[in-house]
């Protein structure tokens, strides 16, 4: 019989809630990972890495944040490709893809567990 050991990240808390503008993103450090936080109009947080896949750099936090069909996004600031905030999946190069990260609200802080 063998065991899997499966590493799972604890929850990080990574600012409040005040300190986040609704459909901006946010750059944070989790666990020495550079990850984007974006607290939607609708009270929805979301959590990706901040880095581009396409442009390599780390800018996703800075990008526009908007919808495609209704399905959340964030358009990177280099070369325009969005992203989904639910799934990493690029809409323009499909090709590309962003970790995500569970993101939750607790109180007035929120926190964010890599996964």
């Amino acid at each position: 019989m063998s065991t899997i050991s499966v590493s799972v990240s604890a929850w990080t808390d990574v600012a409040s809630v005040d300190a986040l503008t609704p459909d901006r993103g946010v750059a944070v450090m989790v666990g020495g990972r550079q990850v984007a936080v974006f607290l939607l109009s609708d009270g929805a947080v979301h959590a990706i890495d901040n880095h581009d896949p396409i442009s390599q750099a780390n800018v996703l936090s800075r990008g526009i944040v908007g919808d495609r069909g209704g399905v959340p996004v964030v358009a990177s600031p280099i070369f325009k490709q969005c992203f989904e905030l639910a799934t990493g999946r690029c809409l323009d190069s499909p090709e590309h893809t962003v970790a995500t990260h569970d993101a939750r609200i607790t109180g007035d802080r929120v926190h964010v567990r890599l996964r």
